[in-house]
């Protein structure tokens, strides 16, 4: 009644009046009756901020709101949402939009209207204001958005509780996407602070009679209880009169490698989801046994299942869709040529836990999955109460104490947390293909290390991640350093600290003509390396320090060597006269003809030097006497005559 009587009230009807003009102005200006194209409303700014005018009163966006609400109810009752003429109020909520920005109307108006029209609708008609919302998100959280952040939230977190997490996954994957995507990242509406876990999820299966369901402080303990198996001693048949043999352990395998029945195996799969959606009570050491026991025996039965992947048809049929895709939707769920992906929409129920379809259940691929990832989130948060992982959180400047657990895991519980995340990665990587399997683990592994970056940022007491805009000086000075940087430099002709290169000038001594010099490459001779080593060895005589006798010593090794190769292309016959421990100066002596020369040749010089002595003074004898008189000398001995003799 009161809603009635606003109705009526002068400043209302003329607002009432203006937003039917500018309806009737937004339907010459959009002539679709779709959801697409957005409004544009640039023609529409000077009716919306002309629609206050005139009107009397302090609570002018009341007003206004009234008028809206009144044009709002009566387009949603007479219209269908599957009408075209519902086009209308599309074109309303935009011009809602529109005043809310031009400040002409409450800007969380809009977002009440859209909550009201989620509320009247069914979950087909909620996808269509869900296609209004996704197309006009960017529009929507332009401005003032912290005033309809709160509307948007509610009206988003109540869809999710009308909608079913099996039928309608695919949308609630729509809604929490589009909340991701109009929130702000570092918004604390969607942060669990405390790191609290979802404990209310619990999942209910069928035990035996006057066995409890679900276990809180104690192990399991019942006919499916989790006991180590006896060893008992094995006694080999043994004849008549002989020694009976010692006796020998039975070798049985480990507890968790072990294959249950599936019988045995259900009360102890089922309770690894209270361990799941609780992971504290891994805290107490009997129920953490528990665990690991009951989680290795799941994991071994996975791996001698063989897997059945359900594909997108029979998953269809066997929960009778009651919706048909329309052609948009099934070209978008192919893969082009026609073949549907099986994992683009799997069925995804709550957990169905009869006995009779948990054979059924094993052998699923997807449910496989569901498990293995779960076991993966909780190893690693049990990995990250190891002690080198608590000193690097304790060293954060500022931490969340509610986030940090005083438990720390031991090394053996650390060591079996690693082998069985490696054990569930190398299951993930080989099902049901290699490729397959791979791409879903990269995929998983992608989920969880962003995941640990979010768990770190609320560790940190979710600090902004919001930064200031750059200044206008900083963006100056960086494009100043920019144009420094890049612009073009002169070469010196002679930088500093420059060689001198002018030896490669042509024509003064230099260039490639005096690189092409055979002096500097020409071959040694033999005599010349010879008479190095005979120098070298002098060399060495007269050395007294240690560093420079180990030098001179390498350098006749050196010429050693290389007259060996220079004998070894002249003459090999001279390779005969080498002996080991003598250097080259004393296997390659001259020859006694050689000699003989060189003797005949230095005396021959010693009578050019008299001649040119005795030509010099003016009295040269005649060579033939001083020759006659040596060859007599030589000839005839010196005879002395005594006094005996003549008597």
């Amino acid at each position: 009644m009161a809603a009635d009587s606003a109705a009526h009230l002068p400043a209302v009807v003329q607002a009432m009046a203006r937003l039917q003009a500018l309806l009737v102005h937004a339907k010459q200006l959009k002539p679709e009756a779709s959801v697409e194209p957005p409004l544009p409303t640039s023609d529409l700014v000077s009716e919306a901020d002309a629609l206050q005018d005139g009107l009397a009163g302090r609570n002018v966006h009341g007003v206004v709101e009234t008028a809206a609400r009144q044009i709002f109810y009566s387009l949603i009752n007479s219209t269908d949402i599957a009408d075209p003429a519902f086009v209308q109020v599309w074109n309303f909520l935009d011009v809602l939009v529109l005043c809310g920005d031009r400040g002409s109307a409450a800007p969380e108006l809009v977002a009440w209207l859209v909550e009201e029209l989620l509320d009247s609708q069914t979950t087909a008609g909620c996808r269509i204001v869900f296609d209004y919302l996704e197309s006009r998100r960017e529009r929507l959280a332009a401005k003032d958005f912290h005033k309809k952040n709160l509307v948007f939230l509610r009206s988003c977190n109540e869809l999710l509780r009308r909608l079913s997490r099996a039928e309608d996954a695919i949308f609630c994957g729509r809604v929490f996407f589009f909340l991701f995507q109009t929130f702000p990242l570092g918004d604390k509406s969607s942060v669990n602070l405390r790191g609290e876990f979802h404990v209310e999820n619990t999942t209910k299966f069928e035990v035996p009679d006057g066995e409890q369901m679900e276990v809180d402080d104690k192990p399991f303990e019942g006919e499916h209880a989790i006991a180590t198996p006896k060893v008992e001693p094995v006694q080999p048949p043994t004849k008549p009169g002989t020694k009976a043999a010692p006796a020998r352990l039975a070798v049985q395998p480990p507890p968790e490698q072990v294959v249950l029945p599936n019988n045995e195996l259900y009360p102890i799969f089922w309770r690894l989801q209270q361990d799941f959606s609780d992971p504290t009570r891994l805290f107490a050491k009997p129920h953490f046994e528990t665990f690991k026991k009951g989680l290795g025996q799941t994991l071994t039965k996975f791996r001698k299942t063989p897997t059945v992947v359900q594909t997108k048809a029979a998953a269809t049929i066997n929960r009778g869709m009651k919706r048909k895709l329309g052609p948009d939707e099934t070209m978008a769920q192919s893969d082009g040529n026609g073949s549907r992906d099986h994992f683009a929409d799997n069925y995804n129920p709550k957990y169905l836990t009869s006995r009779d379809l948990f054979d059924l259940e094993l052998s699923d691929l997807a449910f496989q999955r569901h498990i293995t990832v779960q076991a993966l989130i909780l190893t690693d948060f049990l990995l990250s109460l190891t002690d080198k992982a608590k000193k690097k959180l304790a060293a954060l400047d500022s931490s969340n104490k509610s986030m940090l657990y005083r438990v720390t895991l031991s090394t053996e519980d650390a060591k079996w947390c690693r082998d069985t995340r490696n054990a569930i990665t190398g299951f993930l990587k080989a099902v049901p293909s290699v490729e397959d399997g791979r791409f879903y683990h990269r995929m998983v592994e992608t989920v969880l290390a962003r995941d640990k970056n979010w768990v770190r940022w609320k560790v940190e007491s979710c600090p902004s991640i919001v930064r200031d805009p750059v200044s206008t000086e900083s963006i100056m000075e960086a494009r100043k350093g920019a144009k420094d940087a890049t612009r073009i430099r002169r070469v010196p002709e002679k930088p500093a600290g420059a060689i001198d290169s002018s030896f490669l000038v042509e024509g003064q001594g230099g260039g490639l003509d005096a690189l092409r010099d055979p002096k500097r490459f020409a071959q040694p001779t033999l005599e010349a390396l010879v008479e190095g080593v005979k120098a070298d060895k002098l060399d060495l005589e007269m050395e007294t320090d240690e560093a420079g006798r180990e030098s001179i010593r390498n350098a006749i090794a050196s010429k050693n060597w290389r007259a060996l190769r220079l004998v070894r292309g002249l003459n090999l016959g001279m390779l005969d006269q080498v002996e080991v421990g003598k250097d080259v100066d004393e296997m390659f002596l001259p020859s006694t003809h050689e000699m003989e020369m060189e003797v005949e040749a230095a005396l021959e010089a010693e009578d050019n030097v008299a001649e040119d002595v005795a030509t010099m003074n003016g009295t040269p004898e005649p060579m033939e006497t001083r020759k006659g008189e040596d060859a007599g000398a030589e000839a005839v001995p010196a005879v002395t005559v005594t006094e005996d003799d003549r008597g």
